[in-house]
């Protein structure tokens, strides 16, 4: 009884944050447990007066050096450090005192801790991963390691690894019990608006058009920030390196991270020329991971940044959390000396950006909306403007970009979670389809997840998953109780109806779009969250699938393989229909012209891009462009701000390109030449894993190629001269 009193002892104390003046005291030389240095949690108490030392103990397990070598003179430091080192019986009944006096400091705090939270806990579930260690002089390398990564781990979750586990027995046991976590909401339509580019008029419920909602957005383009989750590798795309460096469609050969570059850079220039102030920088936050952490800064270097300044562009990186063997959330072990680890998830995004301290430094500086994106989407930059006008508009404090939705379909969708008894616990949030149709099931008709017979499509939004959040609402919500660590949760593939062992180990993980759970617990009923939709065709193609997984869905019937080759398909069908709007002759692809290349259908053409350099508005669009016609079989690129073409006459490939202060008009050009086709590559050739994934490429027999950098005022005609005016 002794000893688990002490154990308890113990363990309250290392869960305790120190005190307000020894976090001041011994700032830089010390770390906390869930990775915060002093610096991050001294900004956040300058800018939120309401920070306090009883604030900051629910997010500070302990203090310790990085590396544990070294003794600081701060009072805190030493007393924490001391209590670790004087009080370690219940470590030392299971490791010698030789191993024990082999590791670091932060390694001995880590190991204790996890010690003595398992002896509370009643259950011993980690005893494998300390229990067995063999005499000092065997694998000592191993011990050490093993420590280090505890306090890896330890430190890199708020509240540390015994957080980490506790969370991890709720969950689990709520799975294995079937629990259902919406027995106590209905589901509802939550308030919101739909756009459709093609559509002049107003929609009859939320009173907005396309036009309106985009030249709302870009009254709130100088103060936006934008945030690219980008975790991941390509590998479910057959693709080893990371998504952010394919190439979005073979005829520019810009990749994801350069397109998206462009388009905030583009916007950036439009808000000087809105503005008048050429100092407005729009900063760019992209989440990393182990994984994609070194290619991503070669990525950047490589292409000069991308033609951001430097600064601009800020890299956060996510850590990887415990992996779990089985139900009692027992520490998977990849080796003797090493836990497996597993990715978290995207929502780790907001606790970085709070942790970072980067939402206080926006919001003092006076940014009002933050925008996410996903890595592989590359029609979506199409939304952000008439979505953040919307967002101004309605005063959302989240905006969340949908697509109609089939009922049924294996996509999220957004919906009103009201509570049934407490109103301020309802919300307005992502449901995953197979939790929706039960949910649905339950209430009202008891039909389920069904169409709108006057639609054809569930009445639910699908959830896109890029985010528009006001600044104020979100610096807020961070600043709460969990720091904008979001509601987690678990999967796991059971191996039998026990539902105590897993096929495979899993871990607990978290979802960007679950934020609304943590506006829901700091603002109440406050909180307003809607969602705005767009057609499919104009904001949603990503890339996530392998060719084969592809062509497999094809067979089955499927309409949206998302492969390379659908997404870069998908980019040119857009950009046909932008440019039919604007007045051009040229036939758009549907459905029933898709032609398969690789087992998988596309468009015959036009392929056509426009850069962001050209327009990232349909008011832009329909000023530049001016009658015309292309051929089926023609490729069109255009890029330069400053660029009008009018009655083009295209048959073949065309690529007009110009610089800054370049004010070039084309008028008349006649285009004829054999242009550019893509080529399937014959089954067993050998290429780049970048060329197999789409299954083809593209052969680019002839060209006109127009480019002009040196600033001035042009005319190009029907021949294609290129004449200088002044």
């Amino acid at each position: 009884m002794a000893k688990f009193a002490t154990a308890i002892k113990l363990l309250s104390f290392l869960l305790l944050s120190p005190s307000r003046s020894g976090i001041e005291s011994s700032r830089g030389s010390v770390v906390l447990a869930n990775g915060f240095t002093p610096s991050h949690v001294a900004h956040t108490s300058s800018v939120y007066t309401h920070s306090s030392a009883s604030s900051l103990s629910t997010q500070c397990a302990y203090l310790l050096p990085r590396g544990g070598g070294s003794q600081s003179t701060s009072s805190a430091l030493f007393t924490t450090t001391n209590a670790v080192q004087s009080d370690i019986g219940p470590a030392l009944e299971v490791i010698s005192q030789e191993n024990w006096d082999l590791l670091s400091d932060r390694g001995k705090a880590a190991l204790s801790r996890l010690i003595l939270y398992d002896m509370t806990s009643g259950h011993n579930g980690q005893r494998h991963v300390y229990g067995d260690w063999p005499e000092a002089g065997v694998d000592d390398e191993g011990k050490i390691a093993l420590a280090e990564q505890i306090a890896d781990l330890d430190g890199s979750y708020p509240g540390g690894l015994p957080a980490y586990l506790s969370k991890a027995k709720v969950l689990l046991k709520e799975s294995a019990d079937g629990t259902n976590p919406f027995a106590e909401f209905e589901a509802s339509v939550p308030e919101g608006e739909s756009l459709s580019y093609e559509d002049p008029h107003a929609n009859a419920h939320t009173g907005m058009t396309f036009s309106e909602a985009e030249e709302m957005g870009l009254t709130g383009i100088a103060d936006v920030v934008f945030v690219l989750v980008a975790g991941g590798l390509g590998e479910r795309l057959g693709y080893s390196g990371i998504k952010l460096s394919l190439e979005t469609n073979l005829l520019t050969n810009k990749s994801y991270l350069e397109i998206y570059s462009k388009y905030i850079q583009a916007m950036q220039r439009m808000a000087h020329i809105k503005t008048g102030r050429d100092h407005i920088r729009i900063p760019l936050v992209i989440m990393t991971s182990d994984d994609t952490d070194p290619l991503t800064r070669k990525l950047l270097d490589d292409n000069n940044n991308f033609g951001f300044d430097e600064g601009q562009v800020i890299i956060v990186k996510q850590d990887k959390v415990a992996a779990l063997s089985n139900g009692n959330a027992g520490l998977s072990m990849k080796s003797n000396w090493k836990i497996e680890t597993k990715p978290h998830g995207h929502g780790d995004v907001h606790h970085l950006l709070y942790r970072e301290g980067l939402v206080d430094k926006w919001y003092d500086e006076g940014k009002k909306h933050v925008i996410f994106l996903q890595d592989t989407n590359a029609l979506v930059i199409n939304s952000i403007l008439p979505t953040l006008g919307v967002s101004i508009k309605k005063g959302f404090h989240m905006n969340s970009i949908c697509i109609p939705r089939l009922a049924g379909e294996a996509a999220g969708a957004i919906a009103r979670l009201e509570h049934k008894t407490d109103s301020e616990k309802s919300l307005v949030i992502n449901v995953e389809y197979n939790q929706l149709d039960p949910l649905l099931s339950s209430q009202g008709d008891c039909k389920g997840d069904v169409a709108d017979p006057n639609t054809g499509f569930s009445p639910f939004p699908g959830n896109a998953n890029n985010i528009v959040i006001e600044m104020g609402a979100y610096a807020k919500t961070l600043n709460g109780e969990d720091k904008g660590v979001v509601i987690e949760f678990v999967n796991p593939k059971y191996k039998d109806e026990t539902r105590t062992e897993f096929k495979k180990p899993t871990r607990l993980e978290c979802m960007m779009q679950d934020i609304p759970k943590l506006f829901q617990k700091e603002m109440g009923s406050e909180a307003n969250i809607g969602f705005t939709t767009f057609d499919r065709w104009f904001t949603f193609s990503p890339a996530k699938n392998s060719l084969d997984a592809g062509v497999e869905d094809v067979k089955k019937g499927g309409k949206a393989p998302g492969t390379m080759s659908s997404a870069e398909s998908d980019k040119y069908i857009q950009n046909q229909r932008k440019l039919k709007y604007a007045g051009v002759n040229l036939d758009v692809t549907e459905e029933k012209d898709l032609v398969p290349v690789a087992g998988i259908p596309v468009t015959p053409g036009p392929r056509i891009i426009l850069c962001p350099g050209f327009a990232i508005t349909q008011q832009e669009v329909m000023q530049k462009i001016e009658g015309g016609k292309i051929t089926k079989r023609s490729s069109l690129v255009l890029e330069g701000e400053d660029l009008k073409v009018k009655n083009l006459d295209l048959d073949g490939a065309l690529v007009i390109r110009t610089g800054h202060d370049c004010d070039v008009t084309v008028d008349g050009l006649v285009v004829r030449n054999k242009g550019f086709d893509v080529e399937e590559i014959p089954e067993g050739t050998d290429v780049p894993e970048e060329v197999a994934i789409r299954g083809y490429t593209m052969r680019k027999d002839e060209v006109m190629e127009i480019i002009i950098n040196e600033p001035g005022k042009y005319h190009i005609g029907k021949d294609g001269e290129v004449k200088k005016l002044d």
